[in-house]
């Protein structure tokens, strides 16, 4: 896919202004750097030969993700992440000159139905490759019909620890697991904060209640005092019970193990019910731009664990900003990202072995070490777990999503404590 952000007759790239370039981050919604980057791969892309077809059959690369249900919002950027490698790919000539067919269900969030579609792509629709759902739970059910036929499979959507404990030989994971989600909120950020209380609420689902345990664990270790550990159902539409022994205790902190729906749900129940904790932090929902569309101004000091952003320094991330934004009308978020590295993953060691033999496959993506759009490089442990990838913690600051850890990737510096709720402007 082109990265042309303007054409002219001639056929050779404009040299951009920096009206060109403001009017470009006006409408990117990003800086002037990461405009002025994604102007030169355009330039990039504007001056190559374009490649040849794709020639023979399909390569079918299979994969259930949730764009319905309770994580439909978020996974949606997964599934969008893979068509954008799938139209890339075949416009650039295919994997091993071969087109690429991804053939993509609807899990609907639920993990009975994924370990189905699963099992659907592998015995009927004959798919040569797989890629990983969208969820620890459904990947958990789809990890047991992807061991048995011995597909090797990247986990871009997921990751609880628990999926690397189970003894899988196929599961490869693409990014931090859950367990690390909170460790520079907690041993970077309150500490720096001289904070000594903590609650933790979390939905009752396999990654929220990994991100909670690992959040509990790592306050223990820095001599934080956990006063409130409360899980909460799926799906749940009410949150204030817990909420009122938070208020009552007033920690140092809430920490929330959620998706977005609940993070949301949180935010708007602690204003409800005033409470002030000095440090907000959620998984998943808060580093999601749906965060801030959903609360606006409360959103406000937020603080989330985030795998990837938009404006960061890694190889290709600008040209996969520019590309994801053109086809999707919107920015990816880091679940985009994560899927996308998935792809970049998965081609290189296709394409390192130069054949469809899943043994080399699952031979090569466990000794396999690159870089890919994601802060870190690809490489996983003996159980499959990822080890090199960087996460990120973001803070929203006004209507924008802040990296302040960790230092040398950060664009802002950390806004604390949060002010009380009849306290902050309105």
């Amino acid at each position: 896919m082109r990265h042309d952000v303007q054409s002219v007759s001639t056929g050779q790239p404009s040299r951009s202004t920096r009206r060109d370039l403001v009017r470009r981050a006006s409408v990117l919604g990003v800086g002037l750097p990461l405009a002025a980057a994604m102007g030169r791969a355009g330039s990039a892309a504007a001056q190559s030969t374009p490649a040849a077809a794709p020639k023979g059959t399909p390569i079918k690369i299979g994969a259930s993700v949730s764009t319905t249900g309770s994580n439909g919002r978020t996974g949606l950027y997964q599934q969008q992440a893979y068509k954008l490698w799938e139209s890339q790919k075949n416009a650039a000539g295919g994997l091993l000159g071969r087109p690429v067919q991804m053939v993509i269900y609807d899990d609907q969030s639920d993990p009975t139905t994924g370990s189905k579609l699963y099992q659907k792509l592998i015995t009927e629709d004959k798919v040569d490759l797989v890629l990983g759902p969208y969820s620890s739970g459904v990947t958990l059910a789809a990890a047991q019909v992807t061991e048995r036929y011995g597909y090797p499979m990247l986990v871009a959507g997921a990751s609880a620890g628990e999926i690397w404990q189970k003894g899988f030989k196929n599961v490869f994971g693409v990014y931090t697991i859950a367990q690390e989600y909170f460790k520079d909120i907690i041993n970077e950020i309150a500490k720096k904060q001289g904070y000594k209380t903590a609650a933790i609420m979390y939905q009752d689902a396999v990654f929220p209640s990994s991100t909670a345990s690992g959040a509990n664990d790592l306050c223990k270790a820095a001599g934080i005092n956990v006063v409130v550990n409360e899980k909460y159902p799926i799906n749940a539409t009410d949150v204030s019970s817990a909420l009122t022994k938070v208020r009552d205790l007033d920690p140092d902190m809430l920490i929330g193990g959620s998706y977005l729906p609940d993070s949301v749900l949180t935010v708007r129940q602690a204003k409800e019910l005033e409470v002030n904790c000095r440090l907000f932090a959620f998984s998943v929902g808060a580093a999601e731009p749906d965060f801030y569309d959903s609360l606006k101004q409360d959103a406000n000091y937020i603080l989330g664990p985030s795998m990837w952003e938009p404006g960061i320094n890694t190889e290709g991330n600008a040209a996969f900003v520019a590309d994801f934004q053109k086809m999707f009308k919107r920015m990816p978020d880091y679940h985009a990202a994560t899927g996308y590295a998935g792809c970049q993953i998965l081609e290189k060691a296709v394409t390192t072995d130069g054949d469809l033999d899943l043994d080399k496959l699952r031979e090569e993506l466990g000794k396999l070490e690159m870089k890919t759009i994601l802060p870190g490089e690809y490489k996983v442990d003996g159980t499959g777990k990822q080890t090199g990838h960087i996460p990120l913690t973001i803070q929203w600051q006004g209507d924008k999503k802040v990296i302040v850890t960790p230092d040398d990737l950060k664009d802002g510096n950390i806004e604390l404590p949060t002010p009380s709720w009849n306290q902050r402007k309105k």
